[in-house]
């Protein structure tokens, strides 16, 4: 009986995508290092708001997955492991009705502790947090089909969480800390870009509206490649106006890692399997390059 209940809990913690939940404990770190780099920083503060972030993300996860299963797309979709969904309902291994109630319910809970964040810390938090709960409720189900869904993504699990630890350890935003979120949202928004390149038929059978499907692959591995460059000269442009500290020029680090991610997109823009190589490096630059700016403002707030 233990092992049997062990195995389900495995189930629903791989229905999570906990591979892709990395992702906010970054941005976690970033937007509170960014706030203590400006003098505030309360660890209570960061850990509660990391926890409704991790929360955010699950659900747009599940409900991601619920919504694919329900549409017929994971059926299609050649899985790799960075897309295709999580294959746990196409498996039958846990029914799509509680799987609809594990993304709600984790959105309600992550909903309550927006509440308390904005009773406690401030009213102006609350534009970004209606923006992120339509980022994660109607990502999947409409957004999708609008065409250029991607900047939902950029923006829920991007920019605005940086800002959102700003505040709640400030509870003010600043120009600079705009500025410094804008990276992450051109990384996430190319995070799914990247990813959709594989499904471009299966996305196009469900309805959906993807920028390689809508600019075909060879514009959208362009445009891919374009904004990658963007982030780096983002960051150079406001460590040299002064707006980011200059120890955030270490995540030039992680340029090598975005060059072989543009070379693999322009040139296995149409091989799921040739793809896989590029999609790992485009994860290792959005996980790197965040974390190794959060480093440098921590290093700016040192010396």
């Amino acid at each position: 009986m233990k092992r049997m209940d062990s195995v389900k809990l495995k189930i629903w913690f791989l229905e999570t995508r906990p591979q892709f939940l990395l992702l906010s404990v970054v941005l976690a770190f970033l937007g509170t290092s960014i706030a203590w780099y400006d003098g505030a920083f309360h660890p209570g503060y960061a850990l509660l708001a990391l926890v409704g972030l991790l929360l955010c993300h699950i659900s747009v996860n599940v409900l991601n997955d619920y919504f694919d299963y329900r549409s017929g797309l994971d059926l299609e979709t050649k899985r790799t492991p960075f897309s295709g969904g999580s294959g746990i309902l196409p498996s039958a291994l846990l029914k799509p009705t509680k799987v609809l109630w594990f993304g709600l319910i984790s959105f309600l809970l992550a909903a309550l502790i927006g509440i308390y964040f904005v009773m406690a810390r401030g009213w102006l938090l609350l534009p970004l947090l209606l923006i992120g709960a339509v980022c994660i409720l109607l990502y999947t189900p409409l957004l999708t089909k609008l065409g250029w869904a991607e900047w939902a993504a950029g923006l829920g699990l991007g920019a605005l969480p940086i800002l959102g630890f700003y505040f709640v350890q400030t509870t003010y935003y600043t120009f600079p800390a705009v500025i410094a979120s804008i990276p992450s949202g051109i990384l996430v928004h190319n995070l799914l870009l990247l990813n959709e390149l594989p499904d471009v038929e299966a996305d196009k059978n469900a309805g959906r509206k993807t920028l390689p499907i809508v600019m075909g692959k060879a514009k959208a591995s362009v445009l891919y490649s374009i904004l990658t460059m963007i982030v780096y000269l983002w960051i150079v442009g406001a460590v040299t106006t002064g707006l980011m500290p200059i120890f955030s020029l270490i995540a030039l680090l992680t340029l090598p890692f975005a060059l072989k991610a543009i070379q693999g997109a322009l040139r296995h823009r149409d091989e799921a399997s040739e793809l896989v190589s590029a999609m790992s490096n485009n994860v290792l630059v959005i996980l790197l390059t965040q974390l190794l700016l959060g480093i440098g403002f921590i290093l700016a707030g040192v010396f």
